[in-house]
């Protein structure tokens, strides 16, 4: 290839690069947006959470287990073995709790199952011989719900898969906008000092104030 058709690539080879990074730039900015600003606005509520005072609403429901359901309780059972179907289906019609896949501890004295979830906790025990339930919910406020949103923390399998693609969506975003600066340098020549700019104050602030 003689150098004068060389000089005339380069040209379409930066356009071809150009249209690719900015198609998936904006791409994956848009599937990272929303959820970009959630954990934006979330990682400041993590940041101040101690000035961020929340109130815990305890909500305490007792109820009995009909005997239908109790009897399915008698007997031996292995330390993780799940409620019974009969009990599930009651606890979920009649104080609409669904324990289904939930961890069970069971003792001879009584079921305990713990149902921590995002922005509160929560625990149900049935004792075993009279069926009495305690079911007790603590909620803290909806700053405490996104938060946990924010680290994944009792939102499930699902939740936590989310964060994953999104942390995918996000890299893409960088690596493409990096890749695009170095595209846009030449004209722009305030672009790898703010770059390293954006690298060194980082550093310099964990060296000097992180001891």
């Amino acid at each position: 290839m003689s150098a004068d058709a060389a000089r005339a690539g380069d040209p379409n080879r930066r356009a071809y690069w150009l249209k690719t990074l900015h198609r998936w730039h904006w791409i994956s900015a848009a599937v990272s947006l929303v959820a970009l600003l959630l954990f934006a606005a979330t990682g400041i509520t993590l940041n101040h959470a101690a000035q961020i005072e929340a109130e815990p609403q305890v909500v305490t429901v007792n109820e009995t287990l009909p005997a239908s359901a109790l009897r399915s309780l008698q007997g031996e059972r292995a330390d993780d073995a799940p409620l019974p179907a009969g009990a599930r289906d009651w606890l979920r019609a009649q104080i609409g709790v669904n324990v289904d896949g939930r961890s069970v501890e069971w003792s001879d004295a009584e079921v305990y199952v713990s149902l921590p979830r995002p922005g509160g906790d929560a625990w149900l025990s049935i004792d075993r011989q009279s069926g009495a339930i305690e079911y007790e919910v603590t909620t803290r406020g909806w700053i405490a719900w996104l938060n946990d949103l924010h680290k994944g923390r009792n939102t499930g399998a699902v939740w936590r898969w989310f964060i994953d693609i999104f942390a995918v969506a996000c890299l893409l975003f960088a690596l493409t906008g990096l890749w695009l600066l170095q595209l846009h340098a030449r004209q722009r020549g305030k672009t790898w000092p703010l770059v390293a700019a954006g690298l060194a104050v980082p550093l310099l602030l964990i060296v000097l104030f992180m001891h």
